[in-house]
């Protein structure tokens, strides 16, 4: 969907049309964004971006208050068109999904179009879609002509569609291995397929091997129907060992901020059960650290991080940040309850 939540914001609210909106954040320096429409982004704003920031940016921007009962209820109208058309749909959060349509017949990028139309018929609200031989490239896809559009890869064109793409649009690249690539002298997909197995391995360790896949536009994971997300997390890792505390207390509110926008993303808020903070150490040795009802705020991961950095003398080569989700089931007794 197209900044679904600021969508149905300014559906509901035609005064707001043709003006920046953005949805959630206090005005308080704790407050982040959780997505902002296409004329806020023409300021710089952006997701997760903290709401003193946004406003820095575009003064008249509009924060309206997140309402996701509301959000909830048209992405199960839209889940409902998508199964029209095939069982295979693997949501990844209340405003995006996977499906697999291979045992159709017919055009898919005509598939697309009419269940883009179907969406707009229902909701009054647009989507883009991407058409492609895999996950990873479906998604890029969906991404290339927003909003309102579609964009297809077929088969034959893999090689030469993957090749000039910059290699940040690939799955799992963040800023911090974009950058490490440009130190590379790797900026494009191209460039990266000319770096061996062993090379990416050892720059990236086990990711490398799957690096060495996604740039030349190979993804095997299936479309997974009904998967029940069980935890959501974020992870950096870093071109030089974080070597204080200090330095690692640093970087909690960078992946706090990115999380909380991904579990509002993920309407799953109010089942969050427990918070963990994750340290690979500069010899490769992991630990996580974990605690149930802790409340939802960057002072609990740092709590966390500390427990975890006591336990091992050495800098820090990457942290992450994550929550545990009650199941569908427990969070309907504890409602009872």
């Amino acid at each position: 969907m197209d900044c679904f939540y600021a969508a149905i914001e300014v559906r509901d609210h035609p005064e707001l049309k043709g003006k920046p909106v953005a949805v959630g954040g206090s005005r308080d320096r704790r407050g982040v964004l959780t997505t902002c429409n296409y004329e806020a982004r023409s300021f710089g704003v952006r997701s997760a971006m903290p709401t003193f920031k946004a406003l820095q940016l575009c003064p008249s921007l509009i924060v309206m208050p997140t309402r996701f009962e509301v959000y909830r209820q048209e992405s199960a109208k839209i889940r409902e068109i998508l199964h029209r058309f095939t069982s295979l749909v693997e949501p990844l959060s209340l405003d995006e999904a996977f499906l697999d349509v291979s045992h159709h017949q017919g055009d898919r990028a005509s598939l697309a179009a009419i269940i883009r139309q179907l969406i707009f018929q229902k909701t009054a609200l647009t989507a883009s879609a991407g058409i492609a031989p895999n996950k990873m490239l479906a998604k890029i896809a969906s991404d290339w002509k927003k909003p309102n559009g579609q964009f297809e890869i077929r088969e034959a064109e893999v090689g030469s569609f993957i090749y000039p793409l910059p290699v940040n649009r690939l799955w799992g690249i963040g800023a911090k291995s974009t950058e490490k690539f440009a130190t590379l002298g790797i900026t494009t997909c191209g460039d990266l397929q000319k770096a061996t197995r062993i090379q990416l391995h050892d720059w990236f360790g086990k990711f490398g091997s799957e690096l060495y896949l996604l740039c030349r536009g190979i993804d095997r994971r299936e479309v997974t129907p009904d998967r029940e997300r069980k935890s959501l997390s974020n992870e950096r890792t870093f071109s030089s060992d974080l070597t204080s505390v200090a330095q690692c207390e640093a970087q909690i509110p960078i992946l706090f901020d990115e999380l909380v926008t991904d579990i509002h993303k993920s309407g799953l808020l109010d089942r969050v059960k427990s918070v963990f903070v994750k340290i690979r150490f500069a010899d490769f040795t992991r630990t996580t650290v974990e605690k149930s009802r802790a409340p939802l705020k960057a002072e609990s991961f740092v709590e966390l991080l500390r427990t975890g950095l006591d336990r091992k003398a050495l800098n820090v080569r990457l942290l992450g940040l994550g929550v545990r989700f009650r199941e569908e089931v427990e969070s309907n007794q504890l409602e009872l309850l």
